[in-house]
């Protein structure tokens, strides 16, 4: 959003291209054009309104709520607002809609769900972020453990119904096959369903892939995904295959505040997602939005630090991540005192890092990847990162609205090509490769539209375009200013659009 842009390419010389091969196919283009990352707002603030505490959420591409309401960007379907989905309720053991997914009745669950999806998101031509939030059992027979065991038992005595003559023994790999195939047909007919009705919204499952590296405790904790996931995650191709795009978790316990332990999680659990995103052979691999969450699971009043957000949103901006969803519970902000420390902590600590990384990861696409990729680790267990330089940038606000002023060295661009390349977006090409040297005559850039206007930033002339959810397109450079209106460029001028 507010980010610095490397000089029109047409007017680079170029250094030669890097030509090893790109690590990932293609992926994706940015739902938001010229956005290679990005942070999502969906965190419920009614009481924060209630109270006329300001909430700026300038620097969020766009900004929701986990709540009810309808014609949604993003749009969270939990257990009862998709269909019929079976479940035992945990408080009370009751079986609901069959309990397990064996005994639902799919017919009528995509019938509900229909209505659902029209009921949810009106728009046909709309685009935006489908996730669907099924978390009472796993559609894997084996990752059904602890609270989840109770859908092996069901399924086991019901296998024993359809067929008195089993044994518990004999019972459990029939039971095992039919709960695997009756789960894929839920999760598989009702994402279809979702895709065929609202092709423009990106469907995929909260919480899948899983990497199941929750180990920190252990002195030698690598983050590394185990084996035994990978293959696990193997086995649901099928969901792979049907997805729309991938919806990872990384929330972090007090443990692993101002950890590096916290860094190894989260990049391990996002590169296990970009590894499955090109497990189906499609023509381009489907974009990942993270769930983060600014507040520590098991202690919700206290807020990431900026190291605790370098290791979440820094993690996946760098590793391959098109988002970050910002997610928040019902009570995480329920009262006034909550809502204000949300305040402060927005304008303290998480909105210059978002305009940070989002600008940075900007003007990485523009100087290493023509503006046709995103950029990535070059090693994914790697500590560098999509920041700005702060010696030659800073992050700033001017009439409520982020922006990220400076002038980029050739050693900030050879940092990117030094520790990233690139991830092009489908149908487009791209060549991790660096400009040789920075313009010195003045430039134009005709392909930046919209309806503009001038502010002064600390002496420095910016020019700004509305961009979604108030992010800040600039051109950062020494002008002058005649008439209202941009007339002339320096020497040495740097283009930038956030």
């Amino acid at each position: 959003s507010f980010l610095p842009l490397p000089l029109p390419l047409l007017l680079l010389s170029l250094l030669g291209s890097i030509h090893a091969d790109l690590p990932y196919p293609p992926t994706a283009t940015p739902l938001f054009e010229g956005y290679p990352y990005g942070v999502i707002w969906n965190m419920p603030t009614p009481v924060c309104k209630q109270n006329n505490i300001p909430l700026d959420t300038s620097p969020f591409q766009v900004v929701t709520t986990p709540e009810a309401v309808t014609d949604q960007f993003l749009f969270l379907f939990y257990t009862n607002r998709l269909g019929l989905y079976p479940f035992v309720d945990e408080a009370t053991n009751k079986e609901i809609n069959g309990g397990i997914p064996q005994k639902g009745n799919l017919t009528a669950s995509l019938d509900i769900a229909q209505w659902d999806v029209a009921h949810y998101m009106p728009s046909e031509t709309s685009p935006g972020l489908a996730v669907i939030d099924w978390e009472a059992w796993r559609p894997l027979w084996d990752r059904n453990w602890n609270s989840k065991t109770i859908y092996r038992t069901l399924s086991i005595d019901y296998a024993r119904q359809l067929d008195p003559s089993l044994s518990p023994s004999q019972a459990e790999p029939v039971a095992k096959e039919q709960f695997q195939t009756a789960a894929r047909k839920f999760m598989e007919d009702t994402m279809s369903l979702g895709i065929d009705m609202r092709p423009n919204y990106l469907w995929g499952f909260y919480l899948f892939p899983e990497c199941y590296n929750d180990v920190w405790e252990e002195a030698d904790y690598t983050g590394m995904c185990p084996t035994w996931a990978q293959a696990e995650n193997d086995q649901l191709l099928w969901l792979w295959q049907t997805s729309t795009a991938l919806y990872p978790s990384v929330y972090l316990q007090t443990s692993l505040a101002n950890t590096h332990k916290a860094a190894l999680y989260v990049r391990n659990q996002v590169h296990e997602a970009m590894r499955v995103a090109s497990l189906p052979k499609h023509p381009f691999n489907v974009p990942i939005y993270v769930y983060t969450r600014p507040v520590f699971t098991n202690q919700a009043n206290k807020f990431l630090s900026l190291e605790d957000l370098v290791h979440t949103l820094g993690e996946n901006a760098a590793v391959g991540a098109s988002g970050s969803v910002l997610w928040g519970g019902t009570t995480d902000f329920d009262d006034k005192a909550s809502c204000e420390a949300l305040s402060s902590y927005l304008n303290s600590t998480l909105n210059p890092y978002i305009a940070n990384v989002t600008a940075a990861s900007r003007l990485c696409s523009e100087s290493l990847c023509q503006g046709n990729g995103r950029c990535i680790r070059k090693d994914y267990n790697s500590d560098v990162y999509l920041h700005l330089n702060p010696a030659s940038f800073s992050v700033q606000k001017s009439n409520g609205k982020y922006v990220a002023v400076g002038i980029p060295t050739l050693s900030d661009l050879t940092y990117f090509s030094d520790h990233f390349t690139c991830q092009c977006y489908t149908g487009l090409s791209c060549s991790p490769r660096i400009a040789s040297e920075l313009p010195i005559e003045p430039v134009a850039i005709p392909h930046l539209l919209g309806v503009w206007s001038s502010d002064v930033v600390d002496d420095t002339c910016c020019v700004t375009i509305g961009c979604p959810a108030g992010v800040c397109l600039l051109i950062n450079l020494e002008m002058h200013i005649v008439n209202s209106t941009l007339k002339a460029l320096h020497r040495n001028a740097s283009v930038w659009r956030h």
